[in-house]
């Protein structure tokens, strides 16, 4: 893991594979044609760990009020022109190939098995956490159709023995050339229930799944805010 630091008023350049980007910035295109590992910003950046990832997908994409921008972070021949939301920020990880955005309160945490991974200061149930697995796979679609592929997921994988799954949504979306399943689902214990929206993609030979969520009785409060991180990952070419 690597902290770089480049918070100078000039454009420096730092070297850094995973992004920790403050709020009111940029996320990067998907169709970056750079190998460069070099990164020019004047900003603060964090690097985080490797993972695994499983699931995603999405649901009707929420309208909100873009922040102000305050700053650029530009890699090499690497256009930065998706504005981040107030309150977001963004994590960009070049080494592994993907990027979303998440709620800029939220701290790093290390959750077993997974590449990168925030949580509510609070709440730690409150989360968002990336993994992939390698695949031989080409295409998300490859996996057969979307609705077969989300219940044996949530059925077979996301759900212990002692819970009972409940999906509620199920989108499908593409971006230059890339396609997601974004979904919801909830998955009731005998003590407590959890809501999530999960996203998943697959590119760069890896199996790529993003689920950000938190407990069901706190689901009405937070579910427009979690449903803008599940929407923005993104994959990106390596």
């Amino acid at each position: 893991m690597v902290v770089s630091s480049c918070s100078l008023s000039w454009t420096s350049p730092c070297l850094s594979h995973k992004l920790n980007l403050p709020h009111s910035n940029y996320l990067p295109r998907n169709n970056s044609t750079s190998t460069s590992k070099s990164v020019f910003c004047a900003l603060d950046t964090v690097s985080t760990g490797e993972s695994e990832l499983r699931s995603h997908c999405q649901r009707r994409p929420l309208l909100l009020g873009f922040g102000a921008l305050t700053a650029n972070l530009q890699p090499t021949n690497l256009l930065f022109a998706e504005e981040i939301p107030k309150k977001y920020r963004a994590f960009v990880d070049n080494s592994d190939g993907y990027s979303y955005i998440y709620p800029s309160d939220w701290k790093e945490f290390d959750f077993r098995a997974h590449d990168s991974a925030f949580k509510d200061r609070y709440l730690q149930l409150q989360n968002v956490r990336v993994r992939f697995i390698p695949t031989e796979k080409k295409d998300i679609r490859d996996l057969g159709p979307m609705e077969e592929v989300i219940s044996n997921l949530v059925r077979h994988i996301y759900a212990a023995p002692n819970q009972r799954p409940t999906i509620y949504d199920m989108q499908e979306r593409t971006v230059d050339g890339k396609h997601y399943y974004t979904f919801e689902y909830v998955l009731t214990s005998p003590n407590y229930s959890s809501a999530s929206f999960a996203t998943i993609a697959i590119g760069n030979g890896r199996y790529y799944t993003l689920i950000v969520g938190a407990l069901e009785r706190r689901w009405k409060r937070v579910r427009d805010q979690l449903k803008v991180v599940a929407d923005s990952f993104k994959l990106l070419d390596i």
